[in-house]
């Protein structure tokens, strides 16, 4: 029964116009706001400091990690794989690539005929986060109660004083729970501008797995077991690497490719 309501689900989110639904802020989706955070604290307990690596952002312990990139774009809408960017510039797709170094420099606004919007910065595009929560709901016994975890610095959200922040290295989170067909939710979205800004932090209640997102890069990272890395690997609509909890995520980390200049944002 389950497997056939899953399949159900797969093909109604395949055929349905998301466009309805991108431009509603978290409470118009149904989110709700939490006071107390204590269904954080394991993540807390667990990474590290701000040491700019993977485990900063994700509790370490997990049996394997993937980077999920988010895709560029051509003007008309159509992603942008990095691996075809990098083709492009002669440079080399791996684990550890950044953007800058597979572009060439950080400030280049378009590239004619390869991608005309660069990836988004701090945001799981929806999208990608669709596409993503399809494959975890495999691999939590906890779909209907998921924790999302939101930056308050990014400016799309705000809570009242008496609601307590998850205090994550050098990020203080607000904390929101629903359901995971909620992780492709905008925060700060509206109808006149529905790109809002993704979760930075969501798990199911079952802390199967971890997915987080930091507000100063373009891609995303996930903490889950192997078979699940796997599925997220082999996903024809994901772009995904393998990584380790200790690799870092700074603008230099990328040894392959020639080192473009610092970015300056």
């Amino acid at each position: 029964m389950e497997a056939a309501a899953r399949r159900l689900r797969t093909r109604c989110d395949a055929y349905m116009d998301h466009s309805a639904i991108d431009g509603l802020d978290w409470d118009e989706r149904g989110l709700r706001m939490v006071r107390e955070v204590d269904a954080g604290q394991w993540i807390v307990d667990r990474v590290h400091g701000f040491d700019h690596t993977i485990a900063s952002l994700l509790p370490p312990g997990f049996p394997a990690y993937a980077r999920i990139l988010h895709p560029a774009a051509m003007a008309d809408g159509r992603p942008v794989r990095w691996s075809e960017v990098a083709s492009a510039n002669g440079t080399t797709a791996h684990p550890a690539m950044e953007w800058g170094s597979i572009v060439g420099a950080w400030d280049t606004s378009s590239q004619f005929g390869v991608w005309d919007d660069e990836p988004a910065r701090g945001s799981l595009p929806p999208a990608t986060a669709r596409a993503l929560a399809t494959i975890l709901r495999r691999f939590t016994g906890t779909p209907e109660v998921c924790w999302f975890e939101h930056w308050e610095g990014s400016g799309h959200i705000s809570a009242p004083s008496n609601y307590r922040r998850l205090p994550m290295p050098a990020r203080d989170m607000i904390l929101f729970t629903g359901p995971l067909e909620r992780a492709d939710t905008q925060f700060g979205a509206t109808k006149q501008f529905p790109t809002g800004m993704s979760a930075h932090l969501w798990w199911p209640d079952d802390r199967a797995w971890c997915v987080a997102t930091d507000i100063d890069l373009m891609t995303t990272y996930l903490g889950a077991s192997e078979d699940c890395i796997d599925a997220v690997l082999a996903a024809a609509d994901l772009e995904a690497l393998p990584v380790r909890a200790d690799q870092k995520v700074t603008w230099d980390t990328d040894t392959v490719n020639p080192l473009p200049g610092e970015p300056h944002n």
